[in-house]
């Protein structure tokens, strides 16, 4: 997938990236349609999205299933309502259909917030009059409805049950003009340092960007799975849980869970035989707390961490335990 975006797929040196990494950028580039679709045109069967959870259940996700999907997720929206330029918020966790919700509204033109379960009536509110919000798509959960619902007393009482909304959704039929390069098609919220937050945009070309990720810093390749460690609220999720992975052609690895587990994160490495890992220090401080010796991390290829700076003895305890150097990015 990724040569048909880069002129140059390997690099040498960092020299030779600076000089030779040049993406190609298609007119009105959508990646839900130019990569997951055509996932699933050209290899059906491709394994997309392992997505597990912390009550034992395991789900593998083909691109075809993913394209099924999300056109059900599509057709569903539209019937709500959505379409080019509206702005819809997920608060979805690590829940599987963050990624039916979030290629479905790439599909409709729509833009998209991620947002995190933390979010408070206060910040809502905020939100949605910042940005305009048409629709929320939540986890559903008491504490995360409370606050939505408490964020829009003059909303109807109760809230659409999304799965019989896509079970019941007529054929997905494609807009006409769905995008160009630069509409927006995603929007953070900053974390606030000074003041509120503010808005981050980014266009629909901005998946290209993690070609670097997926293919150069996170060293994947076709046949790997890859776990980072993120709520889907986070842009972390879109740097390590969405596009430049698979444009690397990586199987893409979540484990939902409501508790950090040192213990459970190193059994699912082992267990599903994850190749590549992603997470900030202080998890990887946590992890190498734990006796290593007692899991078989003997699949993980390359290991990346980033977010605050990685402590050397960290670095050197965790490549002495596991032989993976730790490959640090900041940007």
């Amino acid at each position: 997938m990724v040569e048909r975006f880069l002129q140059q797929t390997a690099c040498r040196s960092q020299e030779d990236y600076r000089k030779n990494l040049h993406i190609r950028v298609p007119e009105n580039f959508n990646f839900a349609y130019d990569v997951v679709d055509a996932y699933a045109e050209e290899q059906p069967d491709r394994k997309a999205l392992l997505w597990t959870n912390d009550q034992g259940a395991e789900i593998q996700f083909t691109f075809a299933d993913m394209k099924r999907e999300t056109d059900r997720t599509a057709s569903y929206f539209q019937r709500l309502g959505i379409g080019k330029g509206d702005v819809v918020m997920l608060i979805l966790k690590r829940r599987y259909e963050f990624w039916f919700s979030i290629l479905a509204l790439h599909k409709l033109g729509a833009v998209v917030i991620p947002a995190t379960h933390l979010l408070t009536k206060k910040d809502a509110v905020y939100r949605c009059n910042t940005a305009g919000i048409k629709a929320i798509v939540a986890a559903g959960e008491r504490v995360i409805a409370d606050h939505v619902a408490a964020a829009m007393p003059e909303s109807p009482e109760g809230f659409l049950d999304f799965h019989a909304g896509i079970a019941n959704a007529a054929p997905f039929v494609r807009p006409q003009r769905v995008n160009a390069n630069d509409d927006i098609m995603m929007m953070y919220f900053t974390s606030g340092t000074t003041g509120e937050p503010k808005m981050v945009a980014h266009d629909f070309t901005y998946p290209l960007g993690h070609i670097s990720t997926g293919c150069f810093w996170h060293n994947l390749h076709d046949g790997s799975l890859h776990l980072t460690i993120a709520d889907t609220g986070w842009a972390k999720a879109a740097w390590g849980k969405l596009y430049g992975q698979w444009l690397a052609g990586a199987n893409i690895f979540v484990y939902d869970h409501e508790k950090f587990t040192p213990a459970d994160i190193l059994h699912k490495i082992e267990q599903y035989r994850i190749t590549s890992l992603c997470a900030p220090p202080t998890i990887y401080r946590f992890l190498i707390r734990e006796d290593l010796s007692k899991y078989d991390l003997s699949s993980l290829e390359y290991c990346t961490t980033a977010g605050e700076a990685l402590n050397g003895a960290v670095y050197d305890t965790f490549r002495q335990l596991t032989g993976v150097r730790l490959m640090e990015g900041f940007g």
